[in-house]
């Protein structure tokens, strides 16, 4: 057989301003998370955004800072969020950036809802010899859009080629053009001395065979690095991050009891180092598959032994977790956490971790509070939390009273606080 083989598609690309052909007014742009976004698509966006009109862009956590972030074509080319980055969270309170509150999984079904005309515009890896692109570090939310909605896409040969439900061939786009820069990289957090003390209080109740979810974060990087002993644990998580690289190394993820994908890894969105990226190109092992397949807590409930790992900034006496703002400001968004928290409950065995330092960074505050700050959004209900993890302990809260529960997370409080907790749960009515 020849080593050099025919590339069999025939639509060549084109110039990255070519989209602008394809927004009529009031067309609503998709664009995937993270390391999705196709940065010189979006240059020429920007570039003819004077002659646009009603052009709205939809995407979850952007990484590029964007100049219609700041509502310059207010108007002509605006932008939703669907979870708050560093690039967008001012524009949304300075009041030019939009936000929809929702689950991850909810989003494939947001975006079906929007009126026409709609267009995804997405990175992709370059075609193969039959014309067919990768998704690369995505599938998203956009991956069921393929053949249902038209793709111009940004072909680059820094993007891994990766496989699952995240294929797209060159028939099924209106246009693709070619680009060549690196991927946003970002290196994992080096887990503290806390981390590494709520890591083992988790990682000691994981039992071998469990079917893992880690969320971002330090904690839930320190926790995969305390299951290097773990054997046959398996991954379904909606990000696949650095932490995972060594476990499959060292033969800790294998998937062989997972009752869905068995050998597979399966997620939704990668990030992470350019090291991560490196090991997904053209690894079969690592699966991409649409966030409503992947967040599904239907989906998740079918694993036995599930474990889902969430970091939080609050947690009050009722288990009430607010995960997605900051003294009550908005600082990200609901993201997967409450469909892993809710999947991991309905599994067989399941267990779904809410981890936090007990204190805030100086200290002067416990995380662990009677309310939740003034502002603050429930992210996990406290119906659905199951165990709530600080360096202090691990509270259990399923089926415990109000008391019980507020008894058990007084004492995986920070010492210094438990006396006052103690006597702001007895002042309304818990103790």
């Amino acid at each position: 057989m020849s080593a050099t083989r025919p590339r069999r598609y025939d639509i060549a690309p084109s110039s990255p301003e070519a989209v602008l052909s394809h927004l009529a007014p009031g067309t609503s742009v998709i664009v995937p998370l993270a390391n999705g976004e196709p940065r010189t698509v979006l240059d020429a966006i920007e570039r003819g955004a004077d002659g646009l009109r009603g052009v709205r862009v939809h995407q979850m956590h952007a990484l590029g800072d964007r100049e219609y972030f700041t509502g310059r074509w207010a108007g002509r080319l605006d932008h939703t969020s669907y979870f708050l980055s560093p690039a967008t969270r001012t524009r949304f309170h300075e009041g030019t950036v939009d936000l929809v509150p929702c689950n991850f999984s909810e989003v494939p079904r947001l975006l079906r809802s929007l009126p026409e005309p709609k267009i995804v515009v997405a990175a992709v890896s370059p075609p193969d010899r039959h014309g067919y692109f990768s998704l690369g570090t995505n599938a998203d939310y956009v991956a069921g859009f393929i053949g249902r909605v038209p793709f111009f896409v940004e072909a680059n040969p820094n993007m891994p080629r990766t496989f699952g439900r995240n294929s797209i061939h060159v028939s099924q786009t209106v246009g693709w053009c070619e680009a060549d820069y690196p991927l946003f990289a970002i290196e994992p957090v080096e887990p503290g001395e806390l981390d590494r003390r709520i890591a083992r209080f988790v990682a000691e109740r994981v039992p071998d065979g469990a079917t893992l979810q880690a969320g971002i974060g330090s904690i839930p990087n320190a926790v995969l690095h305390e299951l290097v002993d773990h054997r046959d644990l398996g991954l379904h998580t909606e990000l696949l991050s650095d932490g995972v690289i060594e476990l499959i190394h060292r033969g800790v993820l294998t998937g062989t009891r997972k009752s869905r994908r068995p050998g597979k890894h399966v997620t939704t969105f990668c990030l992470g180092s350019q090291a991560l990226y490196d090991f997904l190109h053209e690894n079969p092992a690592v699966e991409l598959l649409p966030v409503d397949y992947v967040n599904d807590p239907r989906v998740i409930a079918t694993e036995p032994n599930f474990v889902s790992i969430n970091a939080t900034t609050e947690v009050d006496f009722l288990g009430q977790c607010a995960s997605e703002t900051i003294g009550g400001r908005y600082w990200s968004g609901s993201g997967g956490q409450a469909d892993f928290a809710r999947g991991a409950t309905y599994a067989l065995d399941g267990q779904g971790f809410i981890v936090l330092h007990s204190t805030t960074t100086d200290g002067s505050f416990s995380r662990i509070r009677p309310q939740l700050t003034a502002g603050s959004a429930v992210t996990t209900l406290k119906n659905t939390v199951d165990k709530v993890v600080t360096e202090y302990g691990v509270a259990e809260l399923q089926g415990r009273s109000i008391r019980e529960r507020t008894r058990a997370l007084i004492a995986v409080a920070h010492p210094d606080f438990r006396p006052e907790l103690e006597r702001e749960a007895a002042a309304i009515g818990y103790l």
